[in-house]
């Protein structure tokens, strides 16, 4: 409930200063007295204020020409009613007023449990000791009248003070208690919002809001009070908006309206309660219901008639094509690729290096494994014609294959370290197959020994 005293850089004078006091009390409550001494106030100065049934003490919130904007927005008259402030509190007023304040939740606790003896539809929510502890103020709300004499009597009795029982509605409960918000502020009834104005549904439908009373209720049980502050700029804005009564007629099937965006002016609408929404503007939609009024059903929501849609296809494919020529333009990194194997290079760097094994491209090749390593055999053979001679057919026809090692099995040796011979096949193949059949070069073959090792 703090206001910013937004005069106090302008230097008034003190003697043209408005005379009245603005004094906070607990749970918010604001009052104002006359300082008839001129004391020396500063805001947040504890003072002792005169009250109808002695004294009492509250905080300094406001003063000076701010007071007298606060007065006349409560409508609160500058007469004799207001009553004057006494001095600055003492540290012997504190002590007392503190003394008094510690009875007030034992107080609370015991006046609920006579409450619920005498059966009272009323709920207490605070109670308030004066700082001269000769009175204290009940704070209840209640649905109906309430009829409480036996109540006070029997408090007046067991606490042996003036009792005082004082209705608030729920709204002021709430800013007597204080909270957070769901926007994570502290509550406008416990900071600012001194009046209550009356808050209806028809806010919440104005402004397009679910009507879900968890999410429009706040922590008092009523509707927010929030709801009011942009309801005056929706009502400006839904001017331009017009109103939908029944669905809007076209070709494709009656149109009905699904969402509203009040500030951008958009309405959306779906065909025969489709999940597909088509976005349009407000001055679209009166023209469709002009339209729509004279007899004239147009051909969707968007075009009035099919030629204008196929002038906006060809439109667009046009764009199409600008957007292809204007990337097409860009030039495209080429990517390298692996040169074919040229077996004149390959003889160049045997030559220059007899050590170095020409290593062949590696190109994918549907051929056999016997026929792509025998070009390689008879390049060998080329270059180096006396370290292999060609055994002739005779030789090569009683020469008997040998399976190929397996290159994850460890060879075994015989007693004079030479790996054994594979076994001949048993086949009994004529000399017309053995002529045909192929087989790859040995693996550990050296070029220095003969064929026939």
């Amino acid at each position: 409930m703090n206001s910013f005293d937004w005069l106090s850089h302008l230097g008034i004078p003190q003697v043209d200063n408005f005379d009245i006091v603005e004094v906070k009390f607990k749970g918010g409550r604001k009052e104002y007295f006359r300082n008839v001494d001129y004391v020396s106030l500063n805001t947040g100065d504890p003072v002792v204020v005169d009250v109808p049934s002695g004294h009492h003490i509250g905080y300094v919130s406001l003063q000076g020409e701010l007071v007298r904007l606060q007065m006349q927005k409560r409508k609160i008259r500058n007469d004799d009613n207001i009553t004057r402030i006494y001095r600055l509190a003492n540290e012997k007023d504190i002590e007392k007023w503190e003394e008094a304040k510690n009875r007030e939740i034992p107080t609370l606790y015991r006046c609920k449990q006579i409450v619920d003896e005498l059966g009272l539809q009323m709920k207490m929510s605070d109670v308030e000791y004066q700082a001269d502890n000769s009175k204290a103020t009940f704070y209840y709300s209640a649905e109906d009248r309430v009829d409480f004499r036996e109540l006070i009597k029997i408090l007046a009795g067991e606490f042996k003070i003036r009792v005082e029982m004082r209705q608030i509605s729920l709204r002021q409960e709430a800013g007597r208690l204080g909270g957070i918000g769901v926007c994570g502020r502290e509550l406008c009834c416990s900071t600012w919002l001194v009046d209550f104005k009356n808050v209806t549904t028809s806010a919440a439908r104005y402004q397009n809001l679910s009507l879900n009373p968890s999410k429009l209720s706040g922590q008092c049980g009523r509707l927010k009070c929030c709801l009011n502050y942009e309801l005056d700029t929706y009502m400006e804005a839904i001017k331009d908006i017009p109103s939908i009564d029944r669905p809007l007629q076209t070709e494709q099937g009656p149109a009905k309206l699904q969402k509203t965006d009040i500030f951008r002016k958009l309405m959306w609408f779906s065909y025969n309660n489709d999940n597909d929404w088509h976005s349009i503007t407000c001055e679209r939609v009166k023209e469709i219901q002009d339209l729509n009024e004279k007899g004239v059903n147009v051909f969707n929501l968007q075009v009035d008639k099919a030629d204008e849609l196929e002038d906006l296809a060809a439109q667009s494919t046009r764009e199409l094509e600008l957007l292809d020529k204007k990337f097409a333009k860009k030039k495209k990194k080429k990517k390298k690729r692996t040169k074919d194997f040229k077996p004149g290079e390959a003889e160049q760097k045997t030559n220059s290096n007899p050590s170095a094994a020409p290593k062949p491209n590696r190109v994918k090749d549907e051929s056999s494994p016997a026929e792509r390593a025998r070009p390689a055999r008879a390049d060998f053979q080329e270059k180096n014609p006396s370290a292999n001679p060609q055994p002739n057919r005779e030789n090569r026809r009683k020469k008997k294959p040998r399976n190929r090692p397996n290159p994850n099995q460890k060879p075994s040796t015989n007693s004079q370290g030479a790996e054994p011979k594979n076994p001949p096949s048993q086949s009994g193949d004529n000399s017309q197959e053995n002529k045909k059949r192929k087989f790859p070069p040995r693996r550990n073959q050296n070029p220095n020994k003969g064929s026939n090792e």
